[in-house]
């Protein structure tokens, strides 16, 4: 499959685009910032995790050289020491930074780069154990940290569970104070005071900044969230790591600090949706921070937008996107990046496919 994948991108291809391109006299520009941008695919970052599963590698299509648990797979990422590497077509090799710092506006438009990075990452995780109750500080206590550091605001996308044992947790139940949920802590019983609940497929949940939370087991998710690596760590469910034979270090007193106790259960979002031309589309989130839409459908159908930066990723089925001509195969797992020059494409599905596409509001 790779090799079709890079079939359309050859020398010759290359000479006729830039030939069409015209060029100033003298120009002295990286052969980067002439050449026409294109659908760019990334090499995915395995993560790994005490918690994590070994799904990722074949979700993806993508082997790992060793048996560790992995939890994440960063699929589109501009996070210091975690970049994103262009996987084929003339920008094979570059990084995401890379590719945004010849000309910001030709990928994100008219959306903003802060401090010039990537201002979304993108990422599938297996949960074969829970992972930790923790929470995230929004932009004005990241900012505190030093220049570089930002928010993390959230969503995710179920993508299997296991109906007996998996859960999630999202917000607090009803009530509970900033009190009740020290003394929680303290007394190691956590759990009773966050809003839980079976998720299933196809779920999705919005989490603002501040919201305390945890994936439960047997999980395999979707997340969208600013570029942010920031957690605090509340609860670890009092386990050891194999490793290291100690439990891992929690972050009580920054947690605390970033908690909004305004802010109470979080459930699955309704989405809003429309079904046209053989094309179901649901509306999922529309926040300060990304737009995020799932697409299903068996015929060829619109993705991205004229002049918007969007990423689409495959989450189920194969097929082809289509931009000025050629075509980019994609398959489960695969990101496909549209920079606002490339804007709209068509997707042309294989077989029935779902798509989620993650926008940048301006």
């Amino acid at each position: 499959m790779e090799s079709a994948r890079n079939a359309e991108w050859t020398a010759g291809d290359r000479d006729q685009d830039v030939a069409r391109t015209p060029m100033p006299a003298f120009d002295t520009r990286p052969r980067m910032a002439r050449a026409p941008l294109y659908p760019l695919r990334f090499e995915p970052i395995f993560k790994t995790a005490l918690w994590g599963g070994r799904r990722l590698p074949t979700y993806l299509n993508r082997p790992v050289e060793h048996n560790d648990p992995i939890g994440e797979a960063w699929i589109l990422s501009d996070v210091d020491g975690s970049p994103s590497r262009v996987l084929d077509g003339p920008l094979a090799g570059l990084t995401l930074r890379e590719v945004l710092a010849q000309d910001p506006e030709r990928v994100v438009g008219a959306a903003k780069a802060p401090q010039g990075r990537f201002p979304l990452l993108l990422k599938f995780l297996d949960a074969r154990q829970e992972l930790s109750v923790q929470v995230h500080p929004n932009d004005t206590q990241a900012a505190r940290l030093g220049p570089g550091k930002f928010g993390k605001t959230e969503a995710w996308v179920v993508l299997d569970a296991d109906p007996a044992t998996s859960k999630l947790y999202a917000g607090f139940t009803e009530g509970v104070t900033a009190n009740d949920f020290r003394a929680a802590l303290a007394a190691k019983t956590t759990p009773k005071t966050l809003h839980s609940f079976a998720p299933r497929v196809g779920d999705c949940v919005f989490l603002e900044a501040g919201t305390v939370h945890a994936i439960g087991s047997n999980l395999l998710l979707f997340e969208v969230q600013q570029t942010s690596d920031i957690t605090y760590r509340l609860y670890d469910w009092d386990r050891v790591d194999a490793k290291t034979k100690q439990p891992r270090p929690l972050h009580v007193d920054d947690g605390l600090a970033c908690c909004d106790f305004r802010r109470g259960p979080c459930y699955p979002v309704g989405p809003a949706v429309a079904v046209s031309a053989g094309v179901r589309r649901e509306g999922l989130i529309a926040c300060p921070y990304f737009t995020l839409e799932r697409l299903t459908a068996r015929c060829p159908f619109r993705v991205g937008a004229a002049n918007r930066c969007r990423a689409v990723v495959c989450v189920r089925g194969s097929g082809e996107l289509e931009s000025r001509g050629k075509r980019f195969a994609f398959g489960t797992g695969d990101v496909l990046l549209l920079p606002a020059e490339v804007g709209e494409c068509i997707a042309v599905p294989a077989e029935e496919v779902t798509l989620l596409e993650c926008g940048l509001p301006t």
